[in-house]
C-alpha cells in the first residue's frame, strides 16, 4: 500500500529501495524558501543499518505488509530460542541474538505476537508486562524500609531490576517489558 511520507509514523515499517525498514524518527521540516519535507530516520531490519532520507510532499513510500502470529514460547535449544504456532502447532526458531533485548522477559509458556513479512519473522512483541519469580536480593535491613530507594534483585530469567526494600526472595513481581522496571507485586 502507498502512502504519502507525511502520513509516515515512528515505527511503521516500509520497504523502500528494495529492502525493509522500520521508522525510527520523522521530522517534519518547512524551510523558509522552497516546499516542505520530511526527515526519516530508518533502521534496516536485515542488516541493521541506519538511513536518514529526505521526502517532498509528493513522494510516495510503500508501506510493508506485516502478518501478526500468536506463537508460545517453549524453550532455549542452545543458542535459539524455539516458538510454537498456536494455531497451527508448528515450531519455529529464531536466533538469540535477534532477541537480546526481549530474552530476560522470556519464560517458557508465554504467549507471543511475532509479526512476519513475506514468511520471514522480522520481529517479536511482548506482552506489556511479565510475572517472574525474585532469585536473588539483599535482606531487609531493620529501619531502611522508609527510605524511596530500593535494592537490587535478581529474577529467575537473569534480569536484574531494582525493587522496593519488602520485596523478598521467592516472592513473584510484575515487570514492564518496555523499560523494565518493578512494576508491582503479582
Amino acid at each position: 500500500m502507498k502512502i504519502s511520507a507525511f502520513d509516515v509514523r515512528v515505527g511503521n515499517l516500509m520497504e523502500f529501495r528494495g529492502k525493509l525498514y522500520r521508522v525510527l524518527s520523522k521530522n517534519h521540516v518547512k524551510p523558509g524558501k522552497g516546499g516542505a519535507f520530511v526527515q526519516l530516520e530508518m533502521k534496516c531490519i536485515s542488516d541493521g543499518t541506519k538511513l536518514n532520507e529526505r521526502f517532498r510532499s509528493e513522494d510516495k513510500m510503500e508501506k510493508a505488509h506485516v502478518e501478526p502470529r500468536n506463537m508460545q514460547y517453549l524453550y532455549l535449544d542452545g543458542a535459539r530460542y524455539i516458538f510454537m504456532d498456536n494455531s497451527t502447532f508448528e515450531q519455529l526458531s529464531l536466533d538469540a541474538e535477534d532477541l537480546e533485548a526481549q530474552s530476560p522477559y522470556l519464560l517458557p509458556n508465554t504467549d507471543v505476537q511475532i509479526n512476519f513479512h513475506n514468511d520471514t519473522p522480522i520481529g517479536i512483541e511482548l506482552p506489556a508486562a511479565v510475572v517472574l519469580e525474585v532469585v536473588e536480593t539483599e535482606g531487609v535491613v531493620r529501619g531502611q524500609s522508609a527510605s524511596g530507594s530500593g535494592k537490587p534483585a535478581v529474577l529467575e530469567t537473569g534480569h536484574r531490576v531494582t525493587v522496593p526494600t519488602f520485596v523478598s526472595v521467592g516472592e513473584k513481581i510484575r515487570v514492564n517489558t518496555d523499560t523494565g522496571e518493578y512494576m508491582e507485586r503479582a
